[in-house]
């Protein structure tokens, strides 16, 4: 059983602490979706990494059509 004292271990995020929804439910602080935020936790270390390798172009698109 693991114990409940231990420090969760780090979890990279792309969170900047801006945290507001823009176009598309796209946060204009790190471009991940309400769902992908609420559950980035819960993701998996590969699914955290496909999502961070998906900001640029987010970024990118919703730069461009704002």
């Amino acid at each position: 059983m693991a114990d409940p004292a231990q420090p969760l271990s780090d979890i990279e995020s792309p969170c900047i602490g801006t945290c507001t929804l823009g176009p598309d439910d796209l946060c204009v602080g790190c471009f991940r979706t309400r769902r992908e935020i609420g559950a980035w936790l819960s993701y998996s270390a590969e699914q955290r990494r496909a999502i961070m390798q998906a900001l640029p172009a987010r970024a990118q698109q919703l730069f461009d059509d704002g």
